[in-house]
This record gives structure tokens, sequence and C-alpha cells, in this order.
């Protein structure tokens, strides 16, 4: 006979924590990542979680299109704009990979009205990283 593990209040109303409820964030983290083919522009809270998000891919960019600033410029804008509507006013920025939409969404999140405490490259570099594969016999 197994003893019941007790519930800690109830959970009667479906899901627990909506992402989509309009939850007041007066600051945020802006994560950018900027490849070569697409840009990607993650909003989160201070803990980590994800608000909002966008990429040039969904923002109706297609193949090599995605790369442009244009495109990073759009995404950064659709990312931002639901969590002004939020009440996010400070954040954070942390841009990361070598793509040619880093300035370009540095520049729309610049334009957006929110104020930024910093700008961080967390580009990840290796410290003289993996051994390479043996070269090959002919």
């Amino acid at each position: 006979m197994t003893k019941p593990i007790p519930r800690i209040g109830s959970r009667k109303s479906g899901r627990i924590g909506s992402r989509k409820t309009g939850r007041r964030i007066p600051k945020g983290v802006i994560h950018v990542q900027a490849s070569f083919n697409n840009t990607i522009v993650t909003v989160t809270d201070v803990r980590g979680r994800v608000v909002s998000w966008a990429s040039a891919g969904t923002c109706g960019f297609k193949g090599t299109r995605r790369g442009t600033p244009f495109a990073a410029q759009t995404a950064a804008g659709n990312a931002i704009r639901t969590v002004v509507d939020q009440g996010m006013q400070r954040a954070e920025v942390m841009i990361k990979g070598p793509g040619l939409g880093r300035d370009a969404a540095l520049r729309a999140i610049r334009r957006s009205g929110i104020l930024l405490s910093f700008v961080r490259d967390v580009t990840p570099m290796p410290h003289n990283g993996c051994r390479p594969p043996k070269k090959r016999r002919v």
C-alpha cells in the first residue's frame, strides 16, 4: 500500500503559468542570435523565462533573405513590440553570432524606446577548441 502524495494548491484552473498573459515585466533580457542564414530575437524576463520571440523566418522572409540586416531589424521589432505593450522599460542585450543582422537588430532595439542597461557580446569563442580530424590518406 503506497502513501498518497499530498498536493499543494489546486490545479483546477487549466494551465498553470500561461505565457501569453499580460504579466508586467519592467526589466528583461533581449537575446539576439545572428547566424549567416537567420536572425532569432528572444525576449526573456530576468529569470530566463521566454516572454516573446521572433525570427526572420517567422516574419515572412524566405531563403537567403533571412540573413539580411533588414530581416533582422523586422524580427527585432516584432519581438519587442509585444513586450513594450506588457510594460517593459529596461533591458539587457546579449548578442551572439557572426551574422549580418547584429547591428541592424541592435539599431531596432535602440529605436524601440527601451532603455538598455548594457549590451554584451556572448559569441562562443574556442580557446583552441577541439582536436581536428586526422588527415586523409590517399
